[in-house]
C-alpha cells in the first residue's frame, strides 16, 4: 500500500509553475518507527506538480554496493537523469530492478567497477541484489529539480519553489506512506512545513527470477 501510495503522489499531479522562482520551502521531517520510537532515516522531501528539465551538467547520483548494503539506500533524480553503482566490496554483486517505472538488470560485477543506467520516466525504482537477498535501495523519479535530501537532524530547504499553493512529500524507505503538506509560496519568502512519517518492516521481495533466494551461507560470494 505505502508504494502504491507513492507512486501516485509522485506521477499522479500535473500542472504549470509559475515562470519565475518564487521562494523557499524549509522545515523539519520527524521519522518513528511503528511502535513511536524516534529513529534516524534517509529522507528524500520533494514537490512535484510541475515538470522541469533535468540539469544538462549535473552528475549521476550514485549508490554504492559496500558492505553488502546499498549506500545510500534512498536516492532522488529528476526524470533523464541517470544512476551509477559502484561495487565498492571485494565480491560480486548484482544490481536489478522488477518496478514498472524502470525493469533493469545491470548483471555480476566485481569490485571497482561500476555500472550506470537512466531513468526516463518518472516513478519509485526498487533495486536489489539477486546475490544478497538483505540488499535493498529505493530511487525516486521525480519530474522536477524541487527536491532535497534532508540533514541528519531532519532539517530540510528547497530552494527556487514557484510562487503558488503546492503539495510538498517527505519519504523515507521502509515508510508505510509518504508525508504531505500543502504550502502557499510567496516570492522572496520562507515557507515553514515540518512533515512526520511512520516506518514499518523492510517489505519481502523476491530475486530476479522471481523466486525465492538460495540460503545465506549458498548466495554470499
Amino acid at each position: 500500500m505505502g508504494h502504491r501510495l507513492l507512486a501516485l503522489a509522485l506521477v499522479a499531479t500535473t500542472g504549470s509553475a509559475a515562470a519565475a522562482p518564487g521562494g523557499r520551502v524549509v522545515g523539519k521531517v520527524s521519522v518513528t518507527e511503528a511502535n513511536g520510537k524516534a529513529t534516524s532515516a534517509d529522507v528524500i522531501v520533494y514537490i512535484v506538480v510541475f515538470p522541469e528539465e533535468a540539469p544538462a551538467d549535473r552528475p549521476a547520483a550514485q549508490i554504492a554496493q559496500k558492505g553488502r548494503k546499498f549506500v545510500p539506500d534512498l536516492v532522488a533524480v529528476t526524470v533523464g537523469q541517470s544512476v551509477s553503482f559502484p561495487n565498492q566490496d571485494s565480491f560480486l554483486h548484482n544490481v536489478f530492478s522488477q518496478s514498472t517505472a524502470r525493469k533493469f538488470d545491470l548483471g555480476s560485477f566485481k569490485k571497482g567497477d561500476a555500472k550506470e543506467k537512466s531513468f526516463p520516466n518518472p516513478g519509485v525504482v526498487d533495486v536489489y541484489c539477486n546475490i544478497h537477498p538483505e540488499m535493498a535501495a529505493t530511487i525516486l523519479v521525480l519530474p522536477n529539480k524541487r527536491h532535497t535530501r534532508a540533514a541528519a537532524d531532519g532539517s530540510y530547504t528547497i530552494d527556487g519553489v514557484p510562487a503558488g499553493t503546492w503539495t510538498v512529500f517527505a519519504y523515507a524507505r521502509r515508510a508505510l506512506k509518504p508525508a504531505s503538506s500543502r504550502v502557499t509560496v510567496t516570492a522572496g519568502q520562507d515557507a515553514t512545513v515540518n512533515l512526520a512519517l511512520v516506518r514499518g518492516a523492510e517489505p519481502a521481495h523476491v530475486n530476479k527470477f522471481g523466486e525465492k533466494y538460495k540460503e545465506p551461507s549458498t548466495t554470499y560470494r
